[in-house]
């Protein structure tokens, strides 16, 4: 080899190595980054430990915010109806038993676990969705578990039983309606971000593929349908429309989201689906979230993805392409399996499983985020998911993403913004105004700071930047006391109105030594 050979062989060797992505990705500035909480069996919260202790209850809960705050997220998606009960006082339900350990009997001393959740959720610049079942009314058959103003006592007629449940019979309209009523005392009565269904729509099929019972529903209410499947999807999908409108009459601010199982249908049954062979939503489960998107009758689609890369039957990176090409100007959610990181299955003991496949996201254009079930296994820090967390895949804080079709007007900058030097320079507390309201009429519903070094050009587009994100519109101040000795920083505050649209940045300021 010559000397001219081996030189442009050794640049094309160095340029081969910058190829490959060996830094850091960059962080999105907007990003959903959610969390289920559930509450069925007392799988994430409250423990069975805590029992009806209300001190440990809340404790568990302030631990668990504090501990997706600090790995990087932004959203929690709390079960607040796992079994048409209730984990909220302004219910037309009875409490649920995995919160008290009897249903119907209410916490004691009293408070209502929703608000208390909301509050401390947008304490630490959090959203909170509250996560409904919808048909689901028991886990059991066993009479001891259920109170005797339960709704399956109320109206028997309502429900049938299907693989030891009791569910709702979704071809009733006096059934849609009363869910609907269920899910608008909550919207009405609480300060949610979010009403969030997950994947539990007609019932997945037991081990004999039992028939659901339902023909005499259907001879009764088949509103010109031939077909039982197509009548139930239709079933599905009036629940699904008239509660968005319902929601959106109220408070249009109020996102509705969906989290149905990651499959909408196979290929070899449907020309329209996706190269897998999983369970289908459309034809097993009567889920058609595709419709839903197509509608514009939901804000944001979330399929349960809980499947690894190049899975024979489902592969992750084929579904997220899938997805994308049909969310129809509405927004589009990953939803991880994190449970499944610690299980002994191809794809799964590859411990960077989850990682990967948010780094993937990230390089497609039509993602908006991720939400994981569920909370315990990220506070387990199973395969040190929550550390690669909080120190790679989060280590900057997002903002949700904007939802355009809602509202696209940014409220006004604060302004006056000062900053003083306390505790010998040790911390800096930053004081400012509360912006005129924009032209839709709102004004700020939190505020956005950021911290730059002397000198630095100031770019909000860099979430790296971000060293606080609140809730509350009228905290007009804040305390930086993550400082280092003898180092000068420049900082500005930006508004967001309750969607998140962000105001242009306020003047920027240093430390002002006159104050």
């Amino acid at each position: 080899m010559t000397g001219k050979t081996y030189l442009y062989s050794f640049f094309a060797f160095v340029i081969c190595l910058l190829s490959i992505k060996t830094y850091p990705q960059q962080l999105p500035k907007r990003e959903f980054r959610g969390v289920w909480v559930a509450t069925i069996g007392n799988i994430d919260w409250p423990s069975v430990k805590a029992g009806s202790n209300v001190a440990q209850q809340k404790q568990e809960f302030i631990d668990l915010l504090d501990q997706h705050r600090s790995a990087g997220l932004n959203a929690i998606i709390l079960q607040v109806r796992p079994a048409a009960d209730a984990f909220y006082a302004k219910s037309r339900e009875p409490w649920s038993r995995y919160l008290t350990g009897k249903q119907g009997q209410p916490p004691s001393p009293f408070y209502d676990p929703l608000q208390f959740a909301i509050e401390e959720a947008h304490k630490r610049g959090m959203e909170l969705h509250a996560w409904f079942n919808p048909y689901r009314a028991s886990t059991t058959l066993n009479p001891a578990h259920f109170s005797d103003d339960h709704i399956t006592k109320r109206h028997p007629e309502w429900f049938f039983t299907y693989a030891g449940k009791k569910l709702f019979n979704p071809g009733l309209p006096e059934v849609r309606k009363y869910i609907i009523d269920v899910i608008m005392d909550v919207v009405k009565n609480y300060d949610v971000d979010g009403i969030h269904f997950d994947d539990y729509f007609y019932p997945y099929p037991d081990s004999r593929s039992t028939p659901v019972p339902d023909q005499m529903t259907f001879a009764q209410y088949n509103n010109g349908f031939e077909h039982i499947e197509d009548w139930r999807r239709n079933n599905v999908n009036m629940l699904v429309r008239d509660l968005g409108t319902a929601i959106k009459r109220v408070k249009p601010y109020v996102k509705y989201g969906i989290s149905p199982c990651g499959v909408w249908d196979n290929k070899e049954n449907n020309s329209a689906g996706s190269e897998t062979r999983g369970l289908s939503a459309y034809r097993e489960l009567y889920a058609d979230g595709v419709k839903w998107m197509q509608e514009g009758w939901i804000d944001y689609i979330n399929p349960q993805i809980y499947f690894p890369f190049k899975n024979r039957a489902a592969a992750y990176e084929i579904l997220v392409s899938w997805w994308q090409r049909h969310t129809y100007g509405r927004h589009f959610y990953v939803g991880h399996g994190a449970y499944r990181v610690t299980e002994n299955k191809v794809g799964w003991t590859d411990k960077s499983q989850i990682p990967r496949q948010v780094r993937h996201l990230r390089e497609e254009h039509l993602v908006g985020g991720s939400i994981y079930f569920s909370s315990r296994s990220l506070t387990d820090n199973l395969a040190g998911l929550q550390d690669s967390m909080r120190n790679d895949l989060y280590r900057a804080p997002a903002l949700p993403p904007t939802m355009p079709w809602l509202d696209s007007i940014a409220p006004n900058a604060p302004f006056g913004l000062l900053v003083k030097s306390l505790a010998n320079g040790k911390m800096n507390t930053l004081f400012w105004q509360k912006p005129d309201a924009a032209s839709d009429g709102e004004s700020a519903y939190g505020y956005v700071v950021y911290r730059f070094a002397e000198g630095e050009r100031v770019n909000i587009k860099d979430p790296s930047k971000i060293i606080s994100i609140s809730y509350d519109a009228d905290k007009l101040q804040y305390t930086d006391d993550d400082i280092k000795p003898r180092h000068r920083y420049k900082y500005v505050v930006t508004a967001i109105d309750r969607m998140k649209n962000e105001s242009r940045p306020s003047d920027s300021r240093e430390v002002d030594e006159d104050l």
